[in-house]
């Protein structure tokens, strides 16, 4: 719709030079680093069992954006419009802004959608107003840079807000209505399967991987490991640093036995790889690491 074009336009005229920064700095807060920070935060520093219900939330939104984007099929702003808007990557993306199979489609919003889906249940877990001050706010921003970018129109980002409100909802419904925490996690699982048979991109098999990945490392830990929360600061430092040296070293070592040429190469093998790293990834992270947190808390204690 030509308003939504004139918008964006308006948008980019008026911030100016501004325009790159403020868009990608945004954007960042939900990008993937700034959602894992986050979720790890809550999770290892915080309260593990609302750490664990925004992941799977976050996660599942996440799988299914994928699944929407290949449903309607419709291109960014910039790329339909190159004349009067221009778009901004994000942060480590370096491939073409023409490369549509590497950028990705509009529709919808995922920033959108994942900063609703994480900081919307977050302020309902915290219980505070300054929280849900905060996570309207953030939410509204992120939204926002989206258009700022060029990346997305007006309606992406409120479809994305609306998917990632219907994510939180869905996720606190089953946890009510259904007691078992094996069926519920199946039913969530389920909901994103049939992107097996016609999504083809990145974004779907990680998160795929990554959500099948969460349920099988909360049930591990919860029988294995069970971890405690910790108010030692020091121990917080140490459990997310431990967390993102282990994610990037795994991240290398998993992709070793394969050449850049077959991870990058767009085939159904690719993708399963690509969904079995990330699944494995998460599994320790969530799962297996936490097993050395009495190590971490002996050096607070310490310190």
């Amino acid at each position: 719709m030509d308003w939504e074009v004139g918008l964006i336009e308006w948008i980019q005229k008026s911030l100016g030079s501004l325009n790159s920064t403020v868009g990608t700095v945004l954007s960042f807060i939900a990008g993937e680093f700034g959602l894992m920070l986050v979720l790890l935060i809550v999770l290892f520093c915080w309260k593990k069992q609302s750490g664990k219900r925004l992941a799977l939330t976050v996660i599942a939104v996440n799988t299914w954006l994928p699944m929407l984007k290949a449903a309607v099929l419709r291109p960014r702003p910039y790329m339909e419009h190159p004349d009067r808007i221009h778009g901004v990557a994000d942060l480590g993306n370096s491939a073409s802004m023409d490369d549509i199979s590497a950028q990705g489609y509009s529709f919808p919003s995922a920033h959108s959608a994942s900063a609703t889906a994480l900081f919307i249940p977050l302020a309902d877990e915290v219980k505070k107003r300054w929280m849900w001050i905060a996570a309207v706010i953030i939410t509204l921003l992120v939204g926002i840079s989206r258009a700022i970018t060029g990346m997305h129109y007006p309606t992406d980002i409120l479809a994305g807000w609306a998917l990632g409100l219907a994510a939180a909802g869905l996720c606190r419904l089953l946890e009510k209505k259904v007691r078992n925490e094996w069926i519920r996690h199946l039913i969530l699982l389920a909901t994103v399967l049939p992107g097996l048979f016609f999504v083809r991109t990145e974004d779907y098999f990680t998160s795929l991987g990554m959500l099948i990945g969460m349920i099988a490392a909360i049930h591990f830990e919860e029988k294995f490991v069970n971890f405690r929360d910790t108010r030692s600061i020091p121990a917080m430092i140490l459990r997310l640093a431990g967390a993102f040296a282990l994610y990037f070293v795994l991240n290398t070592l998993l992709k070793l036995p394969f050449s850049s040429e077959f991870l990058s190469g767009g085939t159904t093998a690719a993708y399963l790889v690509r969904a079995a790293r990330y699944c494995l990834i998460i599994f320790v992270i969530v799962g297996v690491y936490p097993k050395v947190f009495p190590l971490f808390e002996k050096a607070g204690k310490k310190n």
